[in-house]
C-alpha cells in the first residue's frame, strides 16, 4: 500500500481514499479510534476487530447459559472452549 494524500477541512474533517475502505470493508457511521502516536502521528483503528472481536462467536454461547458466578467456574469454561 503506497502513502495517500488528504485534506484537513476547516471543520476538521478528512476523507478516507475510497480504496481504503473498500479494502477494509469500512460502511458510512462506522466508528473509527484515533490514537496521539507522537506529535506528528496518529494511528486510526477500527475498533471490535482483532482480539476481541474474534472471541464474539466463542461468546456468544454464554447468552444461552447460566453465567458462571466464580472465577474457577469461568476458568472451566474458557478451558472447554479452548479444546474446540
Amino acid at each position: 500500500m503506497g502513502e495517500m494524500l488528504t485534506t484537513l477541512t476547516e471543520r476538521g474533517q478528512v476523507s478516507m481514499p475510497s480504496s481504503l475502505r473498500r479494502e477494509m470493508g469500512l460502511r458510512p457511521g462506522q466508528p473509527l479510534l484515533w490514537k496521539r502516536v507522537s506529535d506528528r502521528e496518529v494511528r486510526v483503528t477500527v475498533p471490535g476487530r482483532g482480539q476481541v472481536g474474534s472471541m464474539r462467536g466463542f461468546i456468544k454461547k454464554f447468552h444461552r447459559l447460566a453465567m458462571p458466578s466464580t472465577t474457577a467456574e469461568w476458568l472451566k469454561l474458557l478451558r472447554e472452549g479452548e479444546g474446540r
